[in-house]
Formats: C-alpha cells, sequence, structure tokens
C-alpha cells in the first residue's frame, strides 16, 4: 500500500457518497467504545472488595486501557461488516491509528504500575514512554505508506552470525527481543496486581502476605524468563553454565548479597517482625515500614528512614517492643510547694493523663513520688499509649496542657524558689 495508492484510494472514497458510511462507523465506535468503558468500570470496579473479587483482579488492571481497545473493536468489526459492501478505505486507515492509541495506553499503563507505583514518574520514566509512543507512531506511518513488505524483506535477508550457530536473522532477533520485553513486562505487571491483592487481605499475617507476594513475582518472572528462552529458540541446557557461574560467584564476592535475601525470607517465614512493630536495633529505633527480601525499611519517629540488611536482623540483638506488649510508658515531672496536699494533687495528675485521647487505661497512669526538692515534692506521672509509631511528643505535650490548666486555675502551686527582694 504505497503512499500514492493510499492517498488516490482515499480520494475515490471522499467522492463517493458511501463513505458516509465508514465515517459514521468510525463515530459509533467511539461513542460505543466510550461508554461500555464508562459501564463497565462503574458497574465492576466500584463495587463492594468481597464480591466478585476475582472479577475485580482481572478488570481492574484495564481500567484505564478499555476505551481505546474498545474503540478499535469497534473499527475493526465495522470494517469487516462494511467490506462485504464498499471499500473500506478509511476504515483501513482509521483501525491502525486506533490500533496504535490502544498499544500506547496499555504500555504506558504497564510501565507505570511497575516502574512507578509509589511515587511520582521520573525522568528517565517520562523519556522512554515518549520514545515509545514515537517508535509506535512511526510504525504506523510506515505500515500506512506500504514501507513495512520491504521492512521485514530487509529484515530477513540480513543475518547476525552468533557464536558457532549458524546467521540469524535481524528479523528473529527483532521478534525475540520483542517477545522477552513483552513477557517480562506482563510477568512484572502481574506480580504487581498480585501483591497489591495479597496486601489488602487483611484477615492474613503480614508477614505471610509479603511471602507470598515475593514469591509469586519470583516465579512469573521464572515462568517469563523460561518461556522467552524457548521463544527465542536457545537451548535451556546454557541454564546450568549459567547457575555454575553463578555459584562462584556467590562463593567469591557475593556472600553478604546472598546472606541478606536468605536473611529476609527467614524473617518472612518465622514471622519474627511484623510491619508496623516498633523495634531497636544497634542504634536504631523505629518502626518497620516496609521489609524486603534484601534489607528492612525502619521508619524513626522524625521520619527518617534507615535501610537495614536482614543479616543484622538476623545475627544481632533485635528489641521488639510489639513481642509482647504495646504499650510504651511515658512520663512528665512536676515540683509542687511543700503545703499542697500531696494525695489530692497526685489524684489530679493522674486524672489529667487519663483525658487525653491516646493515653490507654491499662496500665494506668500513676504518679510517684521521687524526692523531696529544694523547692517542693518532685512527682513523676507515668503513663502508656500503644501506638508509639504516631510519635510520643504530642501526647506528653497534651497531658502538660492540662496540667497547667490546672496550675492556672489554683488547683496546683509549683514548687518555686523563693523570690529575691528587688534590689534598689
Amino acid at each position: 500500500m504505497p503512499l500514492t495508492d493510499l492517498l488516490q484510494d482515499l480520494l475515490e472514497d471522499i467522492s463517493n457518497p458511501r463513505i458516509l458510511w465508514q465515517a459514521l462507523a468510525i463515530v459509533a465506535a467511539v461513542l460505543v467504545g466510550l461508554l461500555l468503558a464508562r459501564l463497565i468500570r462503574r458497574s465492576w470496579l466500584h463495587e463492594d472488595d468481597n464480591a466478585g473479587a476475582i472479577r475485580r483482579l482481572g478488570v481492574e488492571g484495564f481500567g484505564r486501557v478499555l476505551a481505546p481497545l474498545l474503540i478499535a473493536a469497534g473499527v475493526w468489526l465495522a470494517k469487516i461488516i462494511l467490506a462485504r459492501y464498499q471499500n473500506v478505505h478509511l476504515l483501513a486507515v482509521a483501525l491502525p491509528l486506533f490500533a496504535s492509541m490502544a498499544l500506547i495506553r496499555i504500555a504506558f499503563f504497564l510501565l507505570r504500575r511497575v516502574f512507578a507505583r509509589r511515587g511520582p514518574l521520573g525522568t528517565a520514566l517520562q523519556t522512554f514512554e515518549k520514545i515509545l509512543a514515537l517508535v509506535v507512531w512511526v510504525g504506523v506511518a510506515l505500515y500506512l505508506t506500504g514501507q513495512w513488505p520491504d521492512i521485514i524483506r530487509f529484515l530477513e535477508t540480513h543475518t547476525v552470525p552468533l557464536g558457532t550457530r549458524k546467521p540469524v536473522p535481524l528479523l528473529d532477533i527483532l521478534q525475540a527481543v520483542i517477545s522477552v520485553v513483552v513477557l517480562m513486562m506482563l510477568a512484572l505487571w502481574a506480580g504487581a496486581a498480585l501483591e497489591e491483592r495479597l496486601m489488602r487481605l487483611e484477615g492474613m499475617h503480614s508477614s505471610l502476605r509479603v511471602v507470598l507476594a515475593r514469591m509469586g513475582r519470583a516465579v512469573l518472572i521464572l515462568v517469563s524468563v523460561l518461556v522467552s528462552l524457548g521463544l527465542v529458540g536457545l537451548d535451556l541446557t546454557v541454564l546450568s553454565v549459567f547457575g555454575g557461574a553463578l555459584g562462584v560467584g556467590l562463593g567469591l564476592g557475593m556472600q553478604r548479597i546472598a546472606s541478606n535475601y536468605v536473611s529476609g525470607f527467614i524473617i518472612l517465614f518465622e514471622r519474627s517482625l511484623s510491619i508496623g512493630d516498633p523495634i531497636t536495633v544497634d542504634k536504631y529505633a523505629g518502626r518497620v515500614a516496609r521489609i524486603n527480601t534484601r534489607y528492612t525499611v525502619l521508619q524513626a519517629l522524625d521520619g527518617t528512614q534507615t535501610l537495614l540488611p536482614n543479616e543484622m536482623l538476623i545475627t544481632g540483638v533485635v528489641m521488639n517492643q510489639s513481642g509482647t506488649n504495646k504499650a510504651v510508658r511515658l512520663n512528665t515531672k512536676i515540683t509542687v510547694a511543700y503545703d499542697s496536699d500531696l494525695n489530692e494533687v497526685m489524684t489530679l495528675l493522674a486524672r489529667q493523663a487519663d483525658e487525653v485521647e491516646r493515653v490507654v487505661a491499662e496500665p494506668a497512669p500513676s504518679v510517684q513520688l521521687n524526692a523531696f526538692g529544694p523547692h517542693g515534692y518532685e512527682l513523676e506521672l507515668g503513663f502508656s499509649i500503644v501506638d508509639p509509631e504516631k510519635g510520643s511528643g504530642g501526647v506528653i505535650s497534651a497531658v502538660n496542657r492540662n496540667i497547667y490548666a490546672l496550675v492556672h486555675a489554683g488547683a496546683i502551686r509549683l514548687g518555686l524558689p523563693p523570690q529575691l527582694p528587688p534590689s534598689t
């Protein structure tokens, strides 16, 4: 289909009143595709999570690409039907355009689901998306201008020698690369969808969810690699050579990396740590934000994150504050005047901690007499919280504000040093 023939065919169709049927078919395909995509998203993607979970898992991944896919399918169907009664040159041009739009949308969605799930798009990913879109549109232009047969013939006749094997045509190499990339992207997308689905299962232990997600992704990637090698035509026995090289590498310089990966699976299988646990390791303290196969992300109370190698959590001493009791004891100190009613003051102080929302009733707040200071009774008010990952400064401040209200009202008199007379 050279460019001149394409233009001539379109000019002939324009002079024929029947071209209106092709234009109406394109408009109808666009409207029906958009309407069906909206109906599917509303009826299948916004229902209760417990109802139709399997159906949601299959549809929600394509929620954003349904419209271009349905439009391309509608144009293709219209082309088949109208081809029995008239020329369909306009539809023949419209079909690859809509199909390329669907292909670009699917590729963008897969890339963002795999590489930009937890943050904004990076510059490298945006650049790759622009290059991919340019390649697709160039391919459509070559197809419409009839250059594809010449390009395919060129790729079939030119070969590349690969070792001792006979020369391989460039077309076979290109098909192999495309198949490997497509299968790997599908495997990564399926792994990401499986991980998100497992992380929403509240009835399953968090460590078990992480284990299943990691193992599921590893299995999917392994299957995609094996299938890709089969499609390329490589003998799978080459994996034995690769396995031997990997074993030598592990023995020489990758012991620590392998140890971290093994330690990560041990932590997940034993459930010794869970996401959200407040722990202390060496000089690092914080909440477990994420458990990866090689390292664990520890988030401190000030928001900073520390990446701890999993081997450190296996071989070192770990203080897990949520292992038996998640309650963390906090305290604030106050000095009251010696002429105060100590019992009444201690009761009032304990009541101020009870009024703070995050302070738990068990163990109950308590007040201790620490010492007889130079200016009054030195008291310590202790209280507990069970969510230390949210920070403790706000709770202590709230308790102190309640005590300040008592001091301001005169219910508690602070022990202050004697005031010196003003100098004359």
